[in-house]
């Protein structure tokens, strides 16, 4: 472990509730062997920058699984109506996280020096409330106008602008060089930006997009968007996880 500047403590938090229309149970769905959330958790472990790392969960089988395996593993309730709630369920029992790591639980390919490199952003400026990832995608890209596909542009210093399911910018003329930004659902939370955060409603422009994102940047909160080339892909669907079974298959041979 790389100690972190003195007063602060990075937690890793990998919220995962059983329920999902599209895939129930999906923390559990085996992939090469393991559990989903275990392929996660073992990525993150092997990052530098977190001084704790767990799993959040509203399920007992997704409880004992964790444990099973070596994961520290909390319960949250099962009523949150956003990943962000529960987390911040969970960091109401963790006196000592001063910083924290949403990371998502479905995606196994998460490259752990993303993961550090934002902890690392948010011990490093005071100014921050939170820091995400966006990779670049070819404006010609068919997933540009995919509303499943969120967006993000950014000002000059990195900043996030605004988040969109539409395609984002809209290219009136050409601009060499400005590629469209496909943003990866990882966020990183000053604790004290987060606490006051869950306790705001939802926002118009959340409301309009889908995006809980929004409601922090129209309540005025400092977004850092850290370029990335990590295309890892999450896990939506059976289809999706027979997809990474294979990547991950073809990775040990």
């Amino acid at each position: 472990m790389t100690p972190n500047p003195s007063g602060i403590h990075i937690t890793g938090i990998l919220p995962a509730r059983w329920g999902s229309s599209r895939f129930p149970g999906k923390p559990l769905h085996v992939i090469a062997g393991k559990p989903l959330i275990q392929h996660v958790w073992e990525r993150c472990r092997q990052c530098s920058r977190l001084d704790d790392l767990l799993v959040a969960t509203d399920d007992d089988r997704i409880l004992a699984a964790a444990e099973g395996f070596g994961a520290r593993a909390v319960m949250t309730s099962p009523d949150h109506p956003t990943g962000t709630d529960r987390l911040a369920e969970a960091v109401a029992g963790l006196p000592d996280a001063t910083h924290i790591v949403n990371i998502q639980g479905d995606e196994p390919l998460i490259d752990p020096a993303l993961v550090d490199e934002l902890a690392a952003t948010m011990a490093g400026d005071p100014e921050l409330d939170m820091a995400t990832a966006a990779n670049p995608l070819d404006p010609a890209d068919p997933a540009v106008a995919d509303p499943n596909v969120v967006k993000v542009v950014i000002s000059l210093s990195g900043r996030a602008l605004y988040f969109s399911r539409s395609p984002l910018p809209y290219f009136r003329n050409p601009v060499d060089g400005l590629a469209v930004l496909r943003h990866k659902g990882i966020y990183a939370y000053r604790r004290s930006f987060l606490e006051r955060f869950v306790t705001w409603p939802p926002s118009p422009l959340e409301r309009a997009e889908s995006l809980e994102q929004l409601r922090a940047l129209e309540n005025g909160a400092s977004i850092k968007v850290l370029p990335t080339d990590d295309t890892s892909p999450g896990v939506d669907t059976p289809e999706q996880a027979d997809h990474i079974e294979r990547l991950l298959s073809s990775a040990t041979h």
